[in-house]
């Protein structure tokens, strides 16, 4: 399992409550700042139907015909401003956070905290206020990292001749940027090419590019079910994915279904209750819950998992078989594996990610829902079922 997405924030924005709702670890959730010291690191789940609801035989890894593909959730200390300069836990924040391949920004959208975390009447603090200072920090870091060696790489890139892309990438590869992100981000920034001449507000912008680039982000607009309406609407105008989130409403159904309350799966736009002899406290708190997601369609945390997958990195689900009239492995085991994978990748690609004697040896693929031969070039769908023949053992 090596995709990460990594939770971001201030303190008390709901993170922890966030992390929670996504994995049900037993994580500490109190209403005062750094409440979260160290990361916490569980399993949540991309949610997505899986191809045997097509057959009359379902393959016995999904729930009701929904496969959910397990990811690693990292819930980091919480940010302030400054983090960068090492105030509050920030370089704990940051140095966790270089392992992640996108962000969820989780914003107290109720306003209901200040830019520091700490409680103060909801609506009182503009949520907008956090989006900024989260990407300045991050951006900030990484030039930090830059400038400790700066005139000594300068001068030896001139010296030596190295390729710049090169040696910025082996110089931030501790903040998990690449060569290739480092190139895009010389190109999309449009700075000189010439690194001598470049000056404080260069790297900042260079920096700045490759953020963005490595380092996608979304937003779950969270406390929703609390927040005045106009800063809803003000964060779902921003020129990002912003999914509005109630973590503490689906704490309650996860809690409740595990407990045997209800029925329910997560993603879900409803709940049943099946278990008769609640108290009256009990009932009145789900059927608070009950009126929250048919309004808003649900509680927003497993929407915010899908398209941080899905729509921010592009991914897509391809499920491996190694008999394509059964849609089964060795074993007889059906759709046993669901792998995660980049949109535009290949027939030739997933027989790498299976085993790389398996993509060395690669002959052809054939697609087990029309039976087709696919060629090594072929790109893959979502939702795929696809059998890899090669001549490895």
């Amino acid at each position: 399992m090596s995709m990460i997405i990594g939770l971001a924030g201030k303190p008390n924005s709901g993170k922890s409550t966030f992390f929670k709702a996504a994995t049900m670890a037993d994580v500490e959730i109190a209403n005062y700042p750094f409440t979260t010291i160290n990361a916490n690191r569980g399993v949540t789940y991309v949610r997505a139907e899986c191809p045997c609801v097509t057959r009359s035989k379902r393959c016995g890894h999904c729930v009701d015909g929904i496969r959910y593909v397990p990811i690693e959730l990292i819930d980091v200390a919480g940010l302030v401003p400054d983090a960068h300069l090492g105030k509050g836990l920030g370089n704990t924040f940051l140095d966790e956070l270089r392992q992640a391949h996108a962000i969820i920004h989780v914003v107290d959208a109720s306003g209901g905290t200040d830019i520091e975390g700490n409680p103060v009447d909801i609506g009182s603090h503009n949520p907008m206020d956090d989006i900024d200072f989260l990407n300045r920090e991050i951006t900030m870091w990484m030039v930090g990292i830059l400038k400790r060696n700066w005139d000594r790489l300068s001068r030896k890139i001139q010296a030596e001749g190295l390729k710049i892309e090169k040696v910025l990438a082996e110089q931030l590869a501790g903040a998990g940027v690449d060569e290739y992100q480092v190139i895009c981000s010389i190109s999309a920034c449009k700075i000189d090419h010439n690194h001598i001449k470049w000056g404080d507000e260069d790297l900042i912008m260079l920096c700045d590019a490759m953020r963005v680039i490595s380092k996608p982000m979304m937003i779950a607009a969270n406390k929703a079910d609390i927040a005045p309406a106009k800063f809803i609407n003000d964060l779902k105008s921003l020129d990002r994915i912003v999914v509005p989130t109630s973590a503490a409403a689906e704490v309650v159904l996860k809690s409740a279904s595990k407990g045997g309350a209800i029925k329910y799966n997560s993603g879900d736009d409803d709940f049943s209750i099946i278990k008769e002899d609640l108290t009256p406290a009990q009932r009145k708190g789900l059927e608070s819950v009950h009126a929250l997601i048919k309004k808003t369609g649900g509680t927003g945390i497993q929407e915010c998992v899908n398209k941080a997958v899905f729509e921010l990195l592009s991914l897509i689900v391809v499920y491996p078989v190694e008999d394509e009239g059964k849609w089964s492995d060795k074993s007889d085991r059906m759709l046993p594996d669901a792998f995660l994978m980049k949109k535009g990748s290949t027939a030739h690609d997933l027989a790498y990610k299976i085993h790389s004697d398996i993509g060395d040896r690669f002959l052809y693929a054939v697609d087990a829902k029309t039976k087709m031969r696919l060629g090594e070039k072929h790109e893959l769908n979502n939702g795929d079922v696809v059998k890899i023949v090669s001549t490895a053992k």
